[in-house]
């Protein structure tokens, strides 16, 4: 089969489309016949040498795949089924092996590639706004990097869930797409102060949950925008991964820091994610509250200019990879 190989670190060049083995599924496994993945920012970091994938798995990256059950194993999934899958690697291939618990059927009303815009970011979003953050209906919740698929994603479920989102952006054009789905709390952080924007559209009161990409560029300014019992949720480093914590006011706002990842999870940490998407996030999907926003799709073979264009930051939304 065609699968991506990574010669090297550095730049988009050093992917390439290889021919290697197919993969055989083992025990509770399910093999999937792959329409489209979805390119992560983990993708891009294990390009540049500085996230390797877990130990025992492929070095093949891509961490999320829509597609069709070839081989179903005892998973209750019937050959040809249409699923999304949940990977620690392996999406940027024609097939791929997955634990049969972190795949699900596709979600009802998008289309089977759009649909692999979805798994990664509604896990990500759910598990860190909703399962660790406990975001509830009234919350105020700043999201930063609100123009990715995750910012989308994090928006959507936040205002389906009665929350009040505040959204962070570069550019105005990015921002636009927010107010587009009802954000009214619009901060571009090229030219503003998010702590005392957030600070004038709460009275002073601060947000409940953050949902931070940042890491420690951020770190003492999400402390500061928190309200009292804030939960702050750092799911990115793209700022840094070391800083001062000022912990007399984290203390002070009796608030809390959580850092978390998902790919390496455990098998039964992600099956439960997974279940709690499919109960939770897939009704919002089929009634369209939750809908993919995809920026651009690519050819398999032209995966080093799908993550050139990821590079530029021009997207807005998820950049796919498909294998027709």
């Amino acid at each position: 089969m065609r699968a991506v190989g990574i010669e090297g670190a550095g730049g988009p060049e050093v992917l390439s489309v290889q021919q290697v083995p197919a993969p055989v599924p083992a025990a509770g496994e399910v093999l999937i016949d792959v329409v489209a993945g979805g390119l992560n920012r983990a993708d891009v970091q294990q390009r540049r040498g500085f996230y390797p994938p877990p130990a025992g798995a492929s070095a093949v990256p891509g961490l999320e795949v829509s597609g069709h059950v070839a081989d179903a194993g005892d998973s209750g999934f019937a050959v040809g089924d249409a699923v999304v899958a949940l990977l620690s690697d392996g999406g940027y291939a024609e097939q791929v092996a997955v634990p049969s618990g972190q795949v699900i059927p596709a979600p009802k009303g998008v289309g089977l590639v759009e649909a692999a815009a979805l798994p990664e970011t509604a896990a990500t979003v759910w598990s860190n706004l909703v399962l660790q953050a406990g975001l509830a209906a009234g919350d105020h919740v700043l999201i930063h990097g609100a123009s990715g698929g995750i910012g989308l994603m994090a928006i959507q479920v936040s205002l389906a869930l009665g929350a009040v989102p505040h959204v962070t952006a570069g550019t105005a054009a990015k921002l636009d797409v927010a107010r587009s789905l009802g954000v009214e709390s619009l901060i571009n952080y090229r030219d503003q102060d998010f702590v005392a924007e957030v600070g004038a559209a709460t009275h002073g009161r601060g947000v409940d949950v953050i949902l931070d990409v940042v890491g420690a560029g951020y770190l003492a300014r999400n402390v500061e925008a928190l309200a009292t019992g804030g939960r702050l949720v750092v799911i990115g480093l793209q700022g840094g991964a070391r800083a001062e914590l000022d912990l007399a006011a984290l203390m002070g706002k009796r608030a809390s820091v959580a850092g978390t990842t998902l790919r390496s999870r455990p098998v039964a940490e992600k099956t439960l994610i997974m279940r709690a998407v499919e109960e939770n996030v897939w009704p919002l999907v089929a009634s369209g509250a939750v809908r993919p926003f995809v920026d651009r799709t690519f050819p398999l073979a032209e995966v080093a200019d799908a993550h050139a264009y990821f590079d530029s930051g021009e997207h807005t939304g998820k950049v796919l990879l498909t294998m027709g």
